[in-house]
């Protein structure tokens, strides 16, 4: 079978090594298209791939057309809003993610950026600690059960909210689990996201959450930016003086919310929570190893659509 490669943002070079490794132990092709810089260029590239390995390259309903013997996608990281999963299902593809390979850059992410807002963005003034302060994680699951061990180990009170995780599993973490996504903002300092962007929760981030937090409150998200309400986060920084927000990925009015509010919102450059040699290695192998399965044995363990 031919495995394409394609990363418009390349792996790193030890990722792409392993993953070629993998495959050609497995008996099967590999093929690169790395820095591409036009759409005909993946158009041309998977017209004879059996499978195609992607980062947050746009995996569009065109691609997918023109991928004639395509078999299987493998996003390689968590989130797979880059892939379009109805044509991959219209044409009998399996769309599969890497689930937990870059989880703890992302935790380490979160608890960082905590940490600088804290300490007021590292410049001059007096700042707060971390330690005893509450913390709350929306959804609780690779990324929210690393970050909430790490928070913990910083001295930090933790609870979470997931309806899909058993409360008794959260305690056994030693997490508080709370009733409600409002109780859990109403009693916390600091709110970690962790939710995907999906039709329930685009947009569901807003200013009747928001305005629950205590005094001086903060969120962190580094899941995705369609969940958050913009038009109502800037409502809220602009009623509540005190709250902050900080991200890894910039808004659609970041420029906007930097002038009109300094220090208290902070976006990275661009989005960087799985930004680790480490995490790009262990989601490009992981990519790789699902596929060797999937041709061997029809393995479908990591399927994301249906």
């Amino acid at each position: 079978m031919k495995i394409l490669v394609a990363t418009e943002k390349p792996f790193a070079a030890a990722a792409v090594n392993g993953i070629r490794e993998i495959c050609q132990a497995a008996g099967h092709e590999v093929a690169l298209l790395e820095k591409y810089s036009s759409k005909e260029q993946l158009l041309e590239a998977v017209a004879d791939a059996d499978a195609l390995i992607v980062r947050s390259d746009k995996v569009t309903q065109e691609v997918i057309d023109a991928a004639k013997r395509l078999k299987i996608v493998v996003r390689a990281g968590a989130g797979y809003d880059n892939i379009a999963l109805d044509a991959c299902t219209e044409h009998g593809i399996t769309a599969m993610n890497t689930p937990g390979q870059n989880s703890n850059a992302v935790a380490e992410l979160a608890v960082a950026m905590m940490i600088y807002m804290s300490r007021n963005c590292f410049t001059p003034g007096t700042g707060s600690e971390i330690s005893g302060k509450r913390l709350g994680i929306q959804a609780y699951g690779n990324v929210g059960r690393l970050v909430a061990a790490k928070a913990k180990a910083l001295g930090m009170e933790v609870t979470a909210f997931d309806p899909f995780v058993p409360a008794e599993k959260m305690r056994e973490d030693g997490v508080t689990p709370a009733e409600t996504v409002e109780e859990m903002y109403a009693g916390c300092n600091f709110i970690s996201l962790h939710i995907p962007a999906t039709p329930e929760t685009r947009g569901s981030i807003g200013y009747d959450l928001l305005s629950r937090m205590p005094q001086g409150g903060c969120l962190v998200n580094t899941a995705r930016k369609e969940v958050i309400n913009e038009a109502e986060l800037e409502k809220a920084l602009t009623d509540r003086t005190d709250l902050k927000y900080v991200t890894d990925i910039a808004a659609d009015c970041q420029a906007e919310l930097n002038e009109k509010f300094g220090k208290r919102v902070f976006a990275t450059p661009k989005k960087m929570g799985a930004e680790t040699a480490e995490a790009n290695v262990n989601a490009g192998l992981a990519a790789a190893r699902q596929i060797v399965d999937f041709f061997a044995t029809g393995c479908t363990r990591f399927k994301v659509n249906k």
